[in-house]
């Protein structure tokens, strides 16, 4: 009887402790909703539904499609956020039933209910951070090796798979747009395009130089080496992008695709190098099947580069945009993986780090990710006071 008696107390206790840790979650849940100021994006739900019903709707296909997007993307947060506070509701009225009840069968399914809810609520906090003029756009990446020859160039390889099983693991799709072959093993470099909501505002984190430190696989001696990428973000901006690029401040060049085979190679004179006499900025796309693709995916690309350096001048945002531009060379990363003679990725800015490295470099990057978002919107607050 005794017994019994000490496992209904525990129950108790425990579906308490439950409700309590619950509770702490009242006011985070009042933030996220102001922050995803549903009331407007009710409005906005409401006057797209309205437009789509319009019998013009689909005469211009491509703004048709942006606002079907957008569409989505609205009713995605509101959704979200109304099944946040049901499954709420829905962790008190099993914790009653249990407490009124003594059923300690509920204790670990309460606690699985609120492990899943901590979690969506999290992921649904970041995302309220990504509130920046060009967080919602696609991605553009660029890798380059640096210091280190073909281990830089091995590294450069492993990185890109790195953010190619981030992006699937979030659904998002990736368009190649120039890849040079390494010389022994790996890449030189490579641009690729992220495709997704707010895949700039996740990604920009990743500006910046990586750095690698293994025993290395190219040396008979087994020796330790250290090996540098680059990584340049910027955002997809609109291809409508009000900038004009005069012909005669361009050098418009071809040649042939590099590459083993496969994707990343093409018989043709079909790749696109263009070059902006005035700034120096050079943009390569051979991933399309014709010349004249990659040339309007090269000035696509080009003309984003300019708008966003205008857009920098203007109004001073050098770091919030594509970070700081560094040597790619040792003391200036932002990131440290470790294979040996331990392993542990940590990030230098905001001191998140991971001992499962081969895990972050299978694309579980959300952690550091995460921790930037939060990082860069304390400092954001602490320059406004």
């Amino acid at each position: 009887m005794f017994t019994e008696q000490k496992v209904v107390k525990l129950v108790v206790v425990e579906l308490e402790n439950m409700k309590q840790e619950l509770r702490t979650f009242d006011q985070p849940l009042v933030e996220v909703r102001d922050s995803l100021d549903l009331a407007s994006k009710e409005q906005r739900i409401e006057e797209l539904e309205r437009k789509m019903e319009e019998p013009n709707f689909w005469d211009n296909p491509e703004e048709a499609q942006k606002q079907t997007r957008e569409l989505g993307n609205l009713k995605d947060d509101r959704d979200t956020y109304k099944k946040l506070v049901s499954s709420k509701e829905d962790i008190e009225t099993l914790i009653e039933m249990g407490e009124e009840e003594d059923d300690e069968s509920v204790v670990p399914e309460v606690r699985e209910m609120l492990d899943e809810f901590k979690e969506k609520l999290e992921n649904i906090r970041i995302k309220t951070l990504l509130s920046e003029e060009y967080d919602s756009c696609n991605a553009i990446v660029r890798l380059n090796a640096g210091a280190g020859g073909t281990e830089a160039m091995d590294w450069c390889g492993m990185l890109y798979r790195m953010y190619t099983r981030w992006a699937e693991r979030h659904h998002f799709s990736i368009e190649e747009l120039d890849y040079q072959e390494g010389d022994e093993a790996g890449i030189k470099s490579v641009m690729f395009q992220v495709n997704g909501e707010n895949a700039y505002g996740y990604l920009k984190s990743e500006a910046g130089v990586h750095r690698l430190v293994r025993i290395s696989p190219f040396n008979a001696q087994a020796k330790r080496q250290t090996s540098f990428v680059s990584c340049d973000v910027m955002p997809d901006l609109d291809k409508d992008i009000d900038i004009e690029v005069r012909d005669e401040d361009i050098r418009v060049d071809t040649y042939r695709s590099s590459g083993a085979g496969g994707q990343h190679i093409n018989k043709t004179s079909s790749a696109i190098r263009i070059t902006h006499l005035p700034t120096g900025i050079v943009v390569t796309c051979q991933n399309e099947r014709s010349q004249h693709m990659n040339k309007d995916k090269a000035m696509q690309v080009l003309k984003s580069k300019l708008y966003m350096l205008e857009q920098e001048k203007q109004a001073e945002k050098e770091a919030g945009i594509r970070g700081e531009v560094t040597d790619i060379a040792w003391g200036h990363q932002i990131r440290s993986y470790v294979l040996q003679p331990y392993t542990m990725v940590k990030d230098l800015r905001t001191g998140e780090e991971r001992a499962q490295a081969s895990a972050v470099l299978d694309g579980d990057i959300d952690p550091f990710i995460n921790a930037y978002l939060k990082w860069s919107a304390l400092k954001k607050k602490e320059h406004t006071k």
